[in-house]
C-alpha cells in the first residue's frame, strides 16, 4: 500500500534511508546522499508539502517524494532531450529497506495512475537505480544538474 507520510512516520522512515545509504556504499556509490543532499534534510518539508509517501506491507519499508509539476532542475538538459513537454510527476528520494522485491515497480505503477508522464534522475554511481528505472519503462534521456551543480542522469517515461 502507498500512502502519504505523516510526521508520526519519521521514526520508521529514517532508518530506511540509513539502510539505503549503506547499500549504496556497499555497491560503489560512495557519495550520493552524503551531507546536504541526504534525504533526511528534506523529509519534514516533503511531509508539510504533502509530497512524501510511504510503501507499507506489515510496516513501512520504503519512502519517496512524488511531486507533480515543473522541477527547476529539469529546465535544462544536456546530451539529450526530454521526450515530452506535457505535465509530469517526478519520483525523488526513493529509499527502501530492501526487505521486499518489486517495491519500485509498485511505486511506478502507482505514480503512473496519478499522471501518465514521469521523470526521475539519479547519480551516475547509482547502478541499482539506473537498472530499476530502465527495467520499469524509463528511458535515459540526458544529463541534468542539481542545485549544487553536480550532474545527474535524467530518465523519463510517457504512457
Amino acid at each position: 500500500m502507498i500512502r502519504k507520510a505523516t510526521k508520526e512516520d519519521l521514526p520508521a522512515i529514517m532508518p530506511i534511508y540509513a539502510t539505503a545509504r549503506a547499500y549504496m556504499r556497499a555497491n560503489g556509490n560512495m557519495t550520493q546522499w552524503d551531507g546536504i543532499d541526504a534525504p533526511e534534510w528534506q523529509l519534514e518539508n516533503d511531509i508539510r508539502l504533502g509530497q512524501l509517501y510511504v510503501w507499507e506491507k506489515n510496516g513501512i519499508h520504503a519512502s519517496f517524494a512524488f511531486i507533480i509539476g515543473d522541477d527547476a532542475t529539469y529546465s535544462t538538459i544536456e546530451n539529450g532531450a526530454w521526450l515530452s513537454s506535457s505535465p509530469y510527476g517526478t519520483i525523488h528520494r526513493l529509499g527502501s529497506d530492501g526487505q521486499y522485491k518489486g517495491v519500485f515497480a509498485e511505486i511506478v505503477e502507482w505514480a503512473l495512475k496519478q499522471i501518465p508522464h514521469l521523470r526521475a534522475d539519479t547519480h551516475s554511481n547509482n547502478a541499482t537505480m539506473q537498472h530499476l528505472l530502465q527495467k520499469n519503462g524509463f528511458q535515459r534521456v540526458g544529463i541534468i544538474y542539481v542545485p549544487d551543480g553536480s550532474p545527474r542522469m535524467a530518465f523519463e517515461q510517457v504512457k
